[in-house]
This record gives C-alpha cells, structure tokens and sequence, in this order.
C-alpha cells in the first residue's frame, strides 16, 4: 500500500509542477490570473534569488539580481531556470514522507525541515555556482547532476533515520522486540 500512495503522490506532485509551469510560462495554455496571483514557482525562485544575494553580500560579496538571474560581481552569473528549482526532489521526498505510515505530527515536522533543508542545500549550491561556475567547464561536469546524486544521497539517509526512528515510529526496525 505504501509503494502504490508514494507512487500516485509522487505522480501527482510532479506533474502538477510541470503543469503549474506550463500554465504560468506565456504561451499556448497561459493563465494570466494564476501567474500573477499563485505563481509559487516565481516566489520560489525570487525566495532562492533573493537568499542567495543576501547570504553573498552580507560574507562580503556584491550581487545583482534578476528576475531569473543572480550576478555576483567580478565573478559568475547564474540563471534560475524550472529545473534548478529543486521541485522534483521536494515532490520525491514530500510524496515518501506524506504516504509513510506515521503519526501526523511527526511527519508534519520531518516534512518541513525536509523541504526547508533541500531549500537550504540549493541556495548553497548557487552561492557556490555565482561564486566558482564556469561555463567552459561546464560541458565536462554537469552541475545538476551533481547536485541530484548529492541530495538525494542526503535525502536517502535522512528518510533511512526517520523511518527507523523509535521515537517517532513505532513500527521501526531498530525497536526492541518486546516476546511475551
């Protein structure tokens, strides 16, 4: 049953973002009432635009931002396109927390410091890219790539210690089996 909630939420969520774009983005199915009073893709990534240009300049640097762009003076300048915005990750981890059978408080908490790490994982990896990315580099190693492995290695671990953890599970692996 988990395998099969996990699944159709993941769906679901993932899809749902694409479409949200999709509508969002001027073009063949644009909606001018949800881009300019609902668009959560735009918020997330003035959110993470605008936190990475405050955490750059207040350790020193100077940066400018766009729209859709962060510029770190005398160093790189970065585009924030949809598949920099980390919501297919968020979506995966979300759709595993929300299907795992636990206790509704527990998983709210996980849930949000899951999504709000991931968040503050990306707006690490742009400081670092505005900082050191360069583009003639850039077609030997493909930073997302690198960036998806590491997350998820992190969200791997991070689901591993929720799910066995006794305190908020009571089914989980580690707990003492209690014979009698």
């Amino acid at each position: 049953m988990f395998s099969i909630k996990f699944l159709v939420l993941f769906l679901l969520f993932y899809y749902f973002n694409i479409m949200f774009f999709g509508l969002t983005s001027p073009g063949n199915n644009y909606n001018a009432f949800l881009d300019e009073h609902l668009n959560y893709v735009a918020w997330l990534r003035w959110g993470l635009l605008h936190t990475s240009s405050f955490i750059l300049n207040h350790i020193g640097f100077i940066s400018i931002v766009s729209t859709t762009e962060l510029l770190v003076v005398s160093h790189n300048k970065i585009q924030l396109i949809y598949s920099c915005l980390g919501l297919g990750v968020m979506s995966f981890f979300a759709a595993f927390v929300i299907a795992y059978p636990k206790k509704l408080k527990p998983k709210l908490w996980f849930l949000l410091a899951g999504l709000l790490g991931i968040q503050a994982l990306n707006i690490l990896r742009l400081m670092v890219l505005a900082l050191y990315w360069n583009r003639s580099r850039a077609r030997i190693v493909d930073h997302h790539l690198i960036f998806d492995v590491f997350i998820y290695i992190v969200i791997v671990i991070a689901l591993y210690r929720w799910v066995n953890n006794t305190s908020t599970n009571q089914n989980a692996a580690n707990r003492p089996i209690d014979i009698q």
